[in-house]
This record gives C-alpha cells, structure tokens and sequence, in this order.
C-alpha cells in the first residue's frame, strides 16, 4: 500500500479528464497514463513491483531524493520494457533470485536512481535494451552491482556501486554498455568484468578500487577498452585477461596492487598505450603461454612493492615494449622457456636491484637502441637454446655489463657498456654469443672476460680504460673446456694496437685473480616463478633406493612407517622387473595419505619416498614440494585453480606434500575456495598421474573426516599410513643422536633424567614429538653453554658434557 499518491499529468489536449489526477498507487496510476505522460510520485513508501510499458516520465518530487521508496517484499521492484525516463527514486529488492531493477526493452533514461538491495543483482539489462544510465548508485552486499548481458548495451554515466557481493559491474552473453566516468568500489568480485564471445565494454575516465578480486577481468574471447582509468587497491591482480581475451588500456593508472598488476594467459592480447603501472607486490606484467601477447607503447611501469621481476614473460608468450620506462624494480624484464619473446625498442630500463634482462630456457629477446644503468647486471643470456639479439643498447654503472653462460648465444651489436663495477661483457660455462663492435669503458674489471675456453666471437670490438685489461681469455680445461676458445677479429685496446685470440697451448689461469666475478652474478631469487638457473655446482649423483632405504631404517622408531613404505617399494620394483619380462604388472597407486601428530617425521618420510621412487625410475626428479592451504588456496574465483596448478607444476616429476590437508575442506565451508583446490587437484592427479605423486597430511582424525567428505580425493589414494607418536624411549635416542652429531655426551643420570622428562611432558595439541626432543637439546645445549662459560678454563668434558641440571623446565 501506498503512503503517498501518485500525480500523473497528461501532454496532450486528449482525454484529459480521463487521465489527469491523483492516484493512490503507481500500478493504478501507470495504467492510467499514456506516451508522454509525466508521473510525479509524491514522497512514501511502496510495496509495489513496478512494470513500466510505456514511454512516460516517473519522478519524484524535485530537491527531495531519496524520499520515493520502492520495496517491494519480493521480486523485481522497478522492470522497464520502454523508453522512458525515470529519475529520482530509491528501488530496494529483498529477493536473492532477481534483480532490483529490471531493463528488458527499450532505450530508456533512469537518473538519479539509488539502488540499495540485497539481490542478484542491482541493475540488471538484458536483450535489446539500451537505455542511458545517470548519476545511479548501487549498493547490494549480497550479488552483481550491474549486470548486463544476452545482448544488452547501453551507457551509463557517472554511475556508482558502492559495495557488490560479487562483480561490480559483469558483461556476459554478448552485452556491449559503454562506461563514462564510473567508479566501481567494495565489490567481493572483479570490479569490472566481461566474459564470453562478442561480450566487450568500453570504459572511459572510471576508476576501480577496494576491491577483493581482480579490478578488471575479461575472459572467454571477451573484449575491452579503457581509456584514462585508474585501477588501483585491490586484493587480486589489476588486471587479469584470460582464454582469448583482448583489452585495450590507454592512458591508464594501475597501482597499489598487492598480486600482479596485469596478468595475461591462454592466447589473451593486451594493448597498453601511455598507460602506467607501479607499486605492484608481483609483476608488473606477468604473460603466460602461447599466443598470449603484450604490445606496450610509451608505458611506464615502476616502484614494485616486492621481490619479482617487473615484466613475466614465459611458456611461449611475447611481449613488446615500445618506448617504455622500466624502473625501481627487482628485476626489469625475464623471459623464459622457449617459443618466449621479448621485443624492446627505445626504452629505458634503470635503478633495477638485481638483473635488467634475463633470458633463460630457450627463450628470445630483441632489445633495439635501449638503455640501461644502475643495474646489478644488464643483461643475462643464461642457457642453452636461450638468445636473441642486443642492438645498439647502452649500458651503464651496472656491476657486470652482459653475461652469457651455459651455451647460450646471442648476437650483440653496436653496444657500448660504461663504467661496469666488474666486467663489461662476461661468457663462462659454455657460453657462446657474437659480439660485433661493441665498447667497453671505464671497467672496475675487464672489457671483456671470456673463460672456460667459451667459443665466442668477438669481431671490431674496443676497450678503453679497464682497470684490469680490456680483453682476458682463460681457458678453465678439463670438462669445462669448449672447442678452440673464441674468435677474435680486429679487435682494439688503449692497452695495445691490436688484441689476439688466446694461444692453443694451455692458456694462464685467471679465475683466481678475479674470484668474485662470478660470485657477483645475481641469481634468481626463491620465488613463486623459480627457477631459472640450476647451481652451478653439477647436481650429486642419485642414490639407490637401497641406500635411501637405509637412511629411512636409520630414523628413530617410525617401525610400521618403514614397513608400508618398504612393501609399496616392492611392488613397485617387482613390477617393474614383471614388465622389463614382457610380463603383466599389477597397478600400483603412489599416491598417500600420511595422518598423525606434528614432528612425528611425516615430511622426513614423504622426502625419502620421492628419492625412492626417483630411483626405481617412476618419478624424474623425486623432489619435495611442500605446500598448505594457503598456498593452494586464493581470495576470488579463478585464483585458488591457478594456485593449485602453479603448486602442481612446481612438483612436476617429484611429490606433492599437502600439510594440513583438512584445511582445505572446512566444516563450515560455505563460500571456502578449498572446494575449487581440491576440485582442480582431482583432476590434475588424473590428467598427469605419471608426473606426480601427491601426499595429503595431517591429524588423525581431522584426515579422516576430509576422506569421508570427499570421496573423490579418497578414491586416488592407495593407501593411508599412521605416524605413532615417539614414546620417551624414542624421544631419548633422538636427544642422543643430536648429541652425537653435535659433539656432545649425556653424563651419566642424564639419560634416566630425560626419560622422565619425556614421560612427565604434556602431550597436548602443541606437542611437537620429534620437535619437542630436538627443542629439548637445544635448550640442554643453551643451558650448558651459560653454565661453562663462567669457568676459567674449561677441560673437555666440561665442554661435551650434558647433565640432568640442564634439562629445561616442564612447560
């Protein structure tokens, strides 16, 4: 019921009577009215579901907004199925399925709306419609801000949502608005995202901010324009493009993003154009996979908040710089795996901490009339099949210019490196590369180090003023050698007229004249993306599964552990002599469940168990991969997937170790993404049961009940082991072989002593086990060190021996 009336006045001369008056509510009175009428609602609430079907005005009074209430208990408060203009009203929606306001038809005008709902959405257009939008605000906690799809356009003006329990604004289905000067804010979602074929929206002068997803999302061939945006403050990436999409970004702000400010895959393409990016906690620009592009033209991207490189470039995608400014970052630009490329023209790249361009694991980059300094190191070709080409780039104040190791060979032309702490262009480790007139000046180091006999080439190069000589060949011998050593060709010094190539009797061991050298090559830091670069000592040889056998015996207690492990062992070798003979072996599943309490050995094992595998030839690698909830598990939908196969591919050819795997399906799991974690773990574990071997762990009884719940998990696992808690006499040995491994002895009574302290502990949720005994001894070893200390001098025994008085209080 109404608690205002409704004036509707008629346009025309016609039928005035009929239609002219007071009503006492907007059904009656918009049945009353015709095209043209105008419907001023006087100041109420009401409790009806609007249908609007002709082209009238509906307002209300003027200077009052707000003071027209629409609430309905339930559906679609305000449809619209025509072109009419609607202003000055405030719709609430209370219904979860529908939306609160409703455009089906038509190119109608709603300004100065306020929508305030609880609903699937707060404005919803849909079909043909397109109307123009002004001057609206959204506020609905609980679904979309705005949706617009299956065909729906429109603009919309000025507009606001001020809170979304999903997308703040969401164009699927084909839809195409127009965005002018809107603000997207406090939305559970993407603030503004586009998905499917033929689905786009432009944007113009919007700002996206304090948002828990990514600000812009556009996904599924879906397309975007931003011109003069600012995306900034939210939890999730800044951009994130995915499977076909294709954004435009001109004149636009990305900052003060705690992920990557712009995240490309799966053959999406991105067009930056006088756009800046800063204070990003990971990439700048992150590109992955084939096909997937980046063109940035006169971009400036800088001040990054954490420790990755600034552009991403990997799994065969490129991207293009063009008159950009890279700066203040970790690392400037790395590309890697090979199919990846990097095109840069005319930029600047300085005030980088570690390395100005890395390209590694086959991968291209073309760097043409760019400049860099202030670097730790210019540029790094780092490894076989890895290269490209520097063209008349400079290079200044860095510690070492160019370096190119482990058969990489890239072309470098017409490049000048100045005042290099160290080196100006270094190769070691079968490194080759073709140096074509390049420059040297005002080395700390060398002009130019090559070592280890790298076939090089070195063609119309000069040095001037190196502190240590322009040019040093050495030749390390030994397995390090390479072919005859470099080429050399008229090339000069202000040391001497010419430079020879090295002789080809055993050339003058230097590495020891210079042994920071390589020592100062920046590696790669440990990060979500690594790594690039192996150690450059040569990896141990494996052991045999009988040797990491061994060491499994040689743990404390564990008994019925070491008996699981060694009978899956065993079928795994006999099946694989079963099919070395032509014969047919039984299916073995790898995959475990490891339950019991903390410190009971449960990632000692798990590392054993991939070293074991690894050497019957089941896994590649045999590596531990250690991971929890909180690294499988992200903050919007999309991210927890994209966790959990980045987590998935670290472990590629060795084990997956979950801590904590209940986590991931809570009890009260509502909205948990653990779901989304274990979903796609299931399916990676199918589609790549070779690669992997997965361990889920935790407490007993916790463990448990994430198997019953999800059945689809139990199903891949062969079977569940139980880590026993240490009984005191376990505890004990673990205290003495600490003991013994640290040159210490228990005197006599100490070991009585530990055994009733082990027996006395409480075994509460915070005993460790196995933590507790080596907390234990470091304590004991503590206590002993302030008790020795104050003796003048010490015997040996003093010094190695352990007594029952420093065993720490009872928590």
């Amino acid at each position: 019921m109404a608690q205002g009336t409704v004036q509707v006045t008629h346009t025309g001369t016609s039928r005035w009577r009929r239609r002219t008056g007071e009503y006492a509510s907007l059904a009656a009175a918009l049945e009353a009215a015709g095209d043209g009428d105008v419907l001023t609602v006087a100041p109420g609430t009401y409790r009806e579901n609007l249908v609007v079907q002709r082209t009238v005005t509906l307002r209300g009074p003027e200077g009052s907004p707000g003071s027209v209430r629409i609430a309905p208990v339930d559906g679609v408060p305000l449809t619209v199925r025509s072109s009419a203009l609607i202003q000055d009203l405030l719709v609430e929606g209370q219904d979860t399925a529908a939306p609160a306001v409703l455009v089906e038809e038509g190119a109608p005008e709603l300004m100065d709306i306020r929508i305030v709902t609880r609903s699937a959405a707060g404005l919803e257009v849909r079909g043909g419609a397109r109307p123009t939008v002004r001057r609206c605000a959204v506020d609905n906690p609980a679904g979309i801000g705005i949706a617009v799809l299956d065909g729906g356009g429109g603009v919309f003006e000025e507009c606001e949502v001020v809170a979304a329990g999903q997308s703040g604004i969401s164009v699927r289905g084909g839809a195409h608005p127009r965005l002018e000067r809107c603000r997207v804010h406090h939305a559970s979602g993407a603030g503004l995202s586009a998905t499917g074929e033929h689905s786009a929206f432009e944007a113009v002068g919007c700002e996206v901010y304090e948002v828990r997803g990514s600000g812009v999302q556009v996904t599924g061939r879906a397309t975007a324009h931003l011109t003069d945006c600012d995306v900034h403050r939210t939890t999730a990436d800044g951009v994130t493009l995915d499977t076909d999409a294709v954004l435009t970004l001109a004149d636009c702000r990305i900052h003060d993003i705690p992920e990557n400010a712009v995240d490309l895959r799966s053959r999406s393409v991105l067009t930056m154009t006088r756009s800046t990016v800063r204070q990003f906690g990971r990439n700048g620009l992150s590109v992955w996979d084939p096909g997937t592009r980046v063109d940035a033209n006169q971009c400036e991207i800088h001040d990054s908040t954490g420790d990755y490189p600034a552009v991403w470039v990997s799994d065969g995608a490129t991207a293009v710089l063009d008159s950009c400014r890279v700066h203040d970052v970790p690392d400037a630009l790395f590309v890697l795996d090979r199919g990846s490329r990097a095109d840069v023209v005319d930029s600047d790249l300085w005030q980088v901490r570690n390395t100005a361009v890395s390209v590694s694991d086959g991968a291209t980059a073309q760097l043409d009339d760019c400049r860099i300094r202030d670097a730790a190191t210019g540029a790094w070709f780092r490894d076989h099949g890895s290269g490209g080409t520097l063209s008349g780039c400079t290079v200044d104040g860095t510690q070492t210019g160019v370096i190119v190791t482990k058969g990489a060979d890239p072309t470098v032309e017409r490049c000048t490196v100045t005042s290099p702490a160290e080196a100006g262009f270094y190769v070691s480790a079968g490194g080759r590369g073709s140096f074509h007139g390049c420059r040297v000046t005002g080395s700390g180091g060398y002009g130019f180090h090559v070592i280890d006999g790298c076939r090089t080439t070195l063609k119309k190069c000069r040095t001037e003023r190196c502190a240590r000589g322009g040019f040093e060949f050495a030749d390390a011998g030994g397995e390090q050698a390479s072919g005859s050593g470099p080429v050399v060709e008229d090339c000069t010094s202000d040391e001497s007229a010419g430079v020879r190539p090295p002789a080809q009797e055993p050339a003058v061991q230097t590495a020891g004249q210079s042994p920071g050298l390589l020592g100062a090559i920046p590696g790669q830091r440990t990060t979500e993306q690594e790594p690039l670069v192996a150690a450059q000592e040569p990896s141990p040889p494996a052991r045999t599964s009988k040797a990491v056998l061994g060491e499994l015996d040689a743990l404390v207690g564990l008994d019925s552990v070491k008996r699981e492990v060694r009978a899956l062992t065993d079928m795994i070798e006999v099946g694989r002599r079963r099919q070395e003979a032509g014969l047919k072996a039984a299916s073995v599943r790898r995959h475990l469940v490891f339950t019991g309490s903390p410190g009971t050995g449960k990632t000692t094992v798990a590392r054993l168990y991939g070293e074991i595998l690894a050497s019957l030839g089941v896994l590649e690698k045999g590596h531990l991969v250690e991971v929890s909830r909180v690294d499988l598990v992200g903050e919007h939908i999309g991210s927890t997937a994209i966790r959990t196969q980045e987590a998935f591919d670290k472990a590629r050819g060795g084990v997956l170790f979950i801590d904590e795997a209940y986590a991931l399906s809570p009890e009260d799991s509502g909205r948990d993404f653990g779901r989304e974690a274990i979903d796609t773990l299931v399916k990676l574990m199918e589609d790549h049961r070779e690669a992997v071997v997965v361990i889920v762990a935790g407490y007993t009884a916790e463990m448990e009940r994430f198997l019953r719940v999800n059945p689809g998990v139990a199903s891949r696992f062969s079977r569940t082991i139980t880590f026993s808690d240490y009984v005191p006499e376990e505890l004990l040995r673990i205290v003495e072989q600490q003991a013994e491994e640290h040159e210490y002895h228990l005197a006599p009574g100490t070991g009585e002593a530990l055994l009733k302290y082990f027996t006395a502990i409480p075994k509460g949720p915070a005993f460790g086990n196995g933590r507790t005994a080596r907390q234990t001894f470091e304590a004991m070893v503590e206590k002993h060190a302030g008790r020795v200390a104050q003796l003048a001098e010490p015997s040996t025994d003093d010094l190695t021996l352990l007594y029952a008085e420093d065993l720490p209080e009872l928590p």
